[in-house]
């Protein structure tokens, strides 16, 4: 199951969703050993990091849906000097590559942020998030594809790291945009990120999340999934990372016949940890 990705070599097809899995938590939880070797996915990709430090939005941040949830975290996270201080360390460590998903709120912030991670060994493959559903200015990045196409363009003359483009969903024309990556440089896209939902208080009209609205996952997205990765994949010619909605080997093996080149699985870990294991096991046995 081997599979070549934007110059990395892969075990097999699954990885994890930005922000789904911790593995330094994890690590703790089971301890390192034991999860070491026996690791889910075949890289793994990073919580989002901003340049500054981000307490995330206010609470209440999840509501469970019947076929999934609503998040609205917010990005949480020590920002890149804490980042680079405490998580990296830990990261470097890992029995797979490190895949470091980045956010920022303008072009400079993404640049500050790539060159970092670029003069970095331990990094192997930057992945801009450009679609979080909770973030403005991401929001207007992944839905552009001019904007998307600048932003690409200047963060490609500043690696030579793989750089992945995480699309988002909310867009009028996601295979547009996915057009404008792979011509700015992007060695790769990944989709789809959650798209924006919201919840009432039971019994009243108010919303129920901190932030009014945030972004749905879980299997209530796999058919958009499946849709949009398979548009993408008729207009693009580099990899695909597919996500949406996994939570078995049949649902990555939909990914895959889609065209997505890797699968992702997001929501799922948080129900099980092992989920990584137990998609990649069943998508061995259907002969993928």
């Amino acid at each position: 199951m081997t599979v070549r990705f934007g110059g990395l070599e892969l075990a097999h097809p699954i990885i994890n969703a930005s922000g789904t899995f911790d593995a330094i938590a994890a690590a703790r939880a089971f301890g390192r050993a034991a999860l070491y070797e026996r690791f889910p996915f075949s890289a793994f990709v990073s919580k989002t990091v901003t340049l500054a430090h981000r307490e995330g939005n206010s609470p209440p941040r999840l509501w469970e849906l019947g076929e999934g949830m609503i998040n609205s975290i917010g990005l949480p996270n020590r920002g890149l000097a804490g980042y680079l201080e405490r998580d990296l360390p830990e990261l470097s460590t890992l029995p797979v590559p490190l895949i470091v998903n980045v956010m920022g709120f303008a072009p400079d912030e993404f640049a500050a942020l790539v060159e970092a991670f670029s003069a970095r060994r331990e990094v192997a493959a930057i992945e801009l998030n450009v679609s979080c559903p909770n973030v403005e200015s991401g929001l207007i990045v992944g839905a552009d594809p001019r904007e998307c196409s600048v932003l690409v363009g200047r963060l490609r003359t500043l690696t030579a790291k793989p750089l992945i483009v995480k699309l988002t969903p909310n867009a009028a024309d996601v295979p547009a945009v996915a057009q404008a990556a792979e011509a700015a440089g992007a060695d790769a896209v990944s989709l789809v990120n959650t798209l924006r939902g919201m919840a009432l208080r039971p019994g009243c009209a108010e919303p129920w999340l901190g932030a009014k609205t945030g972004g749905v996952s879980g299997p209530a997205i796999h058919a958009i999934a499946l849709a949009q990765v398979h548009e993408v994949a008729a207009r693009v010619s580099i990899p695909i990372v597919g996500m949406g909605g996994v939570r078995s080997g049949r649902d990555a093996h939909r990914l895959l016949s889609a065209g997505a080149t890797l699968v992702a699985v997001g929501t799922e870990s948080f129900r099980d940890p092992q989920a990584g294991t137990r998609v990649r096991t069943e998508l061995a046995a259907l002969g993928a």
